[in-house]
Parts: C-alpha cells; sequence; structure tokens
C-alpha cells in the first residue's frame, strides 16, 4: 500500500503541474520506477521518473520548453510531499495500515498526527537529473536501473561461514568506494527487504504512455514532430531489428562468443 501511495503521489503531482499553464499546460507521459535500497541494502525506497520533454495541450498542439525543465524543484517538493501525505492519512483512517514494534504506537489518533505533523514541517528534496541526451541515453538508464536487484554478483568481495564482506558507494566521502562487512544472516535480511510483493507491478506508465491510450497519441505526437517519413521505415520491423537499426545493438549475437541466440517460441507442454 505505501509503495502504491508512492507511484500515486509522483504521478498525480507530475500530471497536476505540468497541466498547469504556468508550467507547461499540457500532458505529458512519464514513467515511474520504483527502486528500495540503497548502496549498503538499506531499506531507502524511491520513485525514479522518467518523463518526457514535452505534451499534448488540449487543442493536440505539441508544447515544450526547449532544453530547460519545465517543473521548478521546489513546487515538486511542496506538491509532493501534500499528495503523499495524504495517501498516507487516508489509509490510516481506513484502517489499511498495519503497525508492528516500536512503530505500534502509530495506532493511536494523537501519536499518528504528530508523526504527519513532523512530515509536513520536513523539507522534502527531490533530485532532477540533467535531460537525456537523445533515445540512446533513455535505452541505456533503463537497462541498468529498472531490472537490478539489491546487490550483484561482483560487488561481493569474499564471505565465511559467518560473514559477507561487498563493496559499497561511499557517498558521504564523494562517492568512494570501500568495503562493509556485515554478518550472513544480516545480508540475507537486507536483501529480502528489497524482494518485491508478489505480482508488483515496479515500473508504471502514466499520461501519454499509459497503454489504453499509449498508440494513439505517440503517433499524434510524432506527427507534430515530424517524425512520420522517419518512423515508416521501422513500421514493418521486428523490435531485434530497430534496435540493430537505430542503434547497432544485436540482440540475437551473444557478446561473449558470437553465436546466434535463437528466437524464444512458445512451446506446448508436454503430457505425463
Amino acid at each position: 500500500l505505501l509503495y502504491d501511495a508512492l507511484y500515486h503521489a509522483a504521478s498525480a503531482t507530475i500530471s497536476e503541474l505540468a497541466a498547469d499553464s504556468k508550467y507547461l499546460g499540457a500532458k505529458v507521459g512519464h514513467i515511474c520506477i520504483l527502486h528500495t535500497w540503497g548502496s549498503e541494502m538499506n531499506f531507502h525506497p524511491h520513485i525514479h521518473t522518467i518523463l518526457l520533454g514535452g505534451g499534448l495541450t488540449s487543442n493536440n498542439r505539441w508544447m515544450d520548453n526547449g532544453e530547460n525543465f519545465f517543473l521548478p524543484i521546489q513546487v515538486i517538493s511542496k506538491v509532493f510531499r501534500g499528495k503523499y501525505l495524504e495517501e498516507l492519512k487516508r489509509l490510516w483512517e481506513e484502517d489499511k495500515l498495519v503497525f508492528h514494534g516500536t512503530a505500534e504506537k502509530f495506532h493511536n489518533h494523537y501519536t499518528f498526527k504528530e508523526l504527519l505533523n513532523s512530515c509536513y514541517g520536513t523539507d522534502w528534496v527531490p533530485h532532477c537529473k540533467k535531460t537525456f541526451n537523445g533515445a540512446q541515453s533513455v535505452i541505456n538508464y533503463l537497462g541498468r536501473y529498472t531490472h537490478r536487484i539489491a546487490i550483484s554478483n561482483h560487488r561481493i568481495i569474499r564471505m565465511d561461514d559467518d560473514t559477507v564482506t561487498f563493496s559499497v558507494k561511499d557517498y558521504r566521502n564523494e562517492g568512494q568506494w570501500k568495503e562493509l562487512t556485515i554478518s550472513g544472516v544480516e545480508f540475507v535480511r537486507r536483501f529480502l527487504m528489497h524482494v518485491p510483493p508478489r505480482r508488483f507491478v515496479r515500473i508504471r506508465h502514466y499520461g501519454l504512455l499509459c497503454s489504453r491510450t499509449k498508440s494513439q497519441k505517440l503517433t499524434l505526437c510524432r506527427n507534430l514532430l515530424g517524425c512520420k517519413k522517419y518512423l515508416s521505415k521501422l513500421r514493418d520491423m521486428e523490435m531485434p531489428e530497430i534496435l540493430e537499426h537505430l542503434y547497432g545493438i544485436k540482440v540475437c549475437v551473444c557478446k561473449a562468443c558470437g553465436g546466434h541466440l535463437g528466437k524464444p517460441q512458445m512451446r506446448m507442454p508436454l503430457r505425463c
């Protein structure tokens, strides 16, 4: 429920502010991706969001601000904080939140209200990065971050019967790498914190990228941006051919041995 609240608050903040004529005055498309870990595998849930560089106005015209990001960070901070805490308050009022251990005190109305007041009184700081330099950068970003787990094998330096040592990035020391040793039980505990709930959708699409209207809306955007002629070359291609044509990526060729990777096909299950 709290993960869903993050998605709802983030998407509503972007959609509402982008539709405001003070900032863009258009409907945008964006992708939200949940991450729950930090470098040390501590619990750090946050949403990564990728936005289109512009959007469609109410009269179906393309609108953008050139290379400038159209949403002020300070405004994003306040609106997102308000929307997330409203989601949290609603869940509490509907008795959908379950508290354990030291958090059991938040079952009390006054204690929970104090928590909300404390959160409202704290500055929330979103981080906005520079616009991607072309579609290739978007593909590289998605490839690095969307399907990662809390830790990869190459970061595990050594282990024994009792401990695990792995590399972590020290952001307080200019992002330098250092070693961290913890018990095996603690390592497993931290790792399991980041296993998503069953059937949980980590990558979600909104606005112009919503699955129900994506084909129609993106076709309109491409026509408005003069991409119709360019897209016609790709219309009859399958995705592996498109990736090779645009970016030289041969997804059907093994990078290790150069062998050809067969195209997966559906097979009927064998009868016992």
